[in-house]
């Protein structure tokens, strides 16, 4: 999990448990707020910005997994 999505669920999870805190429009403002943010900050990318963007996460995915074979591989006798 990125720790973009981390903030994301994080944010969530603040709001669910302000409800019973605060008054309950504040807390799924930042329920909303968490949720929208990322979503308007992808929306206000270019295509080639996207692209170049799944491309990067593409190749990280792919060294993590790539690293975790090997960590796999030397754990086996």
């Amino acid at each position: 999990m990125t720790p973009h999505v981390k903030w994301g669920i994080a944010g969530v999870v603040v709001g669910l448990i302000l409800l019973g805190f605060i008054p309950f429009w504040l807390a799924g403002l930042l329920i909303i707020a968490a949720i929208a943010i990322p979503a308007g900050a992808w929306l206000m990318l270019d295509d080639s910005q996207r692209r170049r963007y799944r491309e990067i996460r593409r190749r990280q995915r792919g060294q993590i997994r790539l690293a975790a074979r090997r960590s796999v591989r030397r754990e086996l006798p």
